[in-house]
């Protein structure tokens, strides 16, 4: 699959926008190999971008942001760079909340909590408290997550539905199964975009990617600031949606 290459000019219409993003930020290393800098200097850098993006999102009405910050894959990558990332997400959380605060955005952290030290659950803690209400933009991060085990995770709450008899086996369903979904209660993503040129979803939210569109760009997550995001939207609002239908059936709706 090619990467969508748009013009980045072209309006983004409000019948044509997505109601939730997903982002695989990827490319933080490589471009700081590129600028002959440490790694953990891409993903520093990489906060800046989280910033546009979240800007961005704002400015054009979306209504749920998430980012796939960590996945539990990402254990596996050499000690030095899983702690400096653990720190940078401490930091984060410490510096930028607040801001979220005041600009009625919503702070929501899924993904397997355990492995994380108690300060920084506690800080994820104190930071959903704190936004809880807000209503401008869901901002979603996904830390220590992976699309096997929320699908894992969700099944486990169903079977003890069923061992207390709370429901019948009979009674399982798409839709149960759905609201035990980490977001279960969101829309699901309309769009997914990966940077850094490859173009693969990583065990990032599988079931709830059954119909979302995918935009690859090759740009690197620390460049990809409102012009790129820009034009990931003008890219999707381009695309039709079949959700299993005919292009008649589509145009005839």
């Amino acid at each position: 699959m090619k990467t969508d290459k748009v013009n980045a000019d072209i309006p983004v219409t409000a019948d044509s926008k997505p109601r939730h993003v997903a982002i695989i930020m990827d490319g933080n290393n490589r471009w700081a190999k590129k600028k002959r800098l440490l790694g953990v200097s891409g993903h520093k850098a990489g906060v800046d971008a989280v910033r546009a993006v979240v800007e961005t999102c704002v400015e054009e009405g979306i209504e749920t942001l998430t980012l796939f910050a960590f996945s539990s894959e990402n254990w596996r990558r050499p000690a030095e760079e899983v702690s400096a990332l653990m720190k940078l997400f401490l930091i984060a959380l410490q510096r930028e909340v607040k801001k979220l605060h005041k600009n009625n955005i919503r702070l929501i952290i899924i993904g397997d909590r355990s492995k994380f030290n108690d300060t920084l659950q506690e800080h994820m803690q104190k930071a959903e408290e704190l936004t809880a209400n807000n209503t401008r933009l869901n901002l979603v991060i996904a830390a220590n997550y992976g699309g096997h085990w929320d699908i894992t995770q969700a099944t486990q709450k169903v079977a003890a539905m069923v061992e207390s008899g709370e429901i019948k086996a009979s009674d399982i369903n798409d839709d149960l199964i759905q609201k035990n979904m980490c977001l279960g209660d969101l829309a699901m993503p309309d769009l997914c975009i990966r940077t850094a040129g490859e173009q693969r979803i990583s065990n990032f939210m599988l079931w709830q990617f059954a119909y979302t569109e995918l935009y690859f760009s090759e740009v690197y997550w620390p460049d990809f600031k409102h012009e790129e995001m820009r034009k990931a939207l003008t890219a999707y609002s381009a695309r039709q949606r079949r959700f299993g239908q005919t292009d008649d059936q589509i145009n005839k709706a």
